[in-house]
């Protein structure tokens, strides 16, 4: 069978019935768990069907691993400490009324796993042809993810700590990494994305793969990352001062604070 259909069938099963759990818990919100371990399910059935073997089918496919469990670990984690459905989620419920369980089905659930696809692509385009020996554009990749894996572990560890601490309710978290962006976790991913679109340049067809990371820029930057967020935010005047001060995205030193 072809890897791509492969990859959509399998994603297509999961991801109805991750829809299923979900009207039974009655809880959209676990698509966000689904959405890490749909990457790991995807490229290990890859892996397993394919002609594997090779040095960067094994690196591309163990670095989508580790960030995959981490962030379905981290989610899962988070969703332990937060009553009910995520605030997001939530929202469309109450505006989608009698439509709810289509909208659900497609612009949730199908919609993720079309974004699982198209994010994954550089790994399965290694899977399916892994290329020559590795370069040094391999391991500038490898270093890249590894950058970005750290913000976003250590972004997300900070702030699970942060709202652990009975004293910072309802607080804003301005120290560690978020001192010097107010989104580390959101410039990981996207930091780690190019580095995996890089490795898979020694693929045949890798260059293909540049569609992940500028997909994943454009959703953090522009749809359901930053914006969401941050909008849930706006008039608090502790983030709005926070905000001038630091910088959205990119990590960079915080400007002075006013009168100071």
């Amino acid at each position: 069978m072809n890897s791509f259909l492969l990859a959509i069938i399998v994603l297509l099963i999961f991801m109805s019935l991750m829809f299923a759990l979900a009207m039974k818990l009655k809880d959209n919100s676990i698509v966000d768990i689904a959405y890490g371990l749909a990457f790991v399910l995807v490229g290990w059935c890859l892996y397993i069907a394919a002609d594997s073997g090779h040095v960067r089918q094994d690196l591309v496919l163990a670095l989508m691993t580790i960030w995959g469990l981490r962030l379905a670990a981290h989610i899962s984690l988070r969703k332990l400490g937060e009553e009910g459905e995520d605030f997001r989620y939530r929202q469309w419920r109450e505006a989608w009324g009698k439509t709810f369980i289509w909208r659900s089905f497609l612009q949730i659930f199908m919609l993720q796993g079309a974004v699982v696809f198209l994010v994954a692509l550089p790994v399965l385009l290694v899977i399916n042809q892994p290329g020559g020996e590795l370069t040094w554009v391999d391991l500038l990749g490898s270093l890249i993810w590894f950058i970005g894996f750290t913000f976003e572990a250590v972004g997300d560890w900070q702030l699970l700590r942060f709202k652990a601490a009975p004293g910072n309710r309802g607080q804003i978290i301005q120290t560690g990494l978020w001192r010097y962006t107010r989104h580390p976790n959101y410039f990981g991913e996207a930091a780690l994305w190019w580095g995996i679109f890089l490795i898979s340049l020694g693929s045949p067809h890798g260059v293909i793969g540049v569609i992940s990371p500028m997909l994943i820029g454009f959703l953090l930057l522009k749809v359901s990352g930053i914006p969401m967020l941050e909008a849930k935010y706006a008039r608090n005047p502790e983030f709005e001062n926070y905000k001038e001060r630091t910088s959205g995205f990119f990590p960079w030193l915080p400007k002075e604070r006013r009168g100071g």
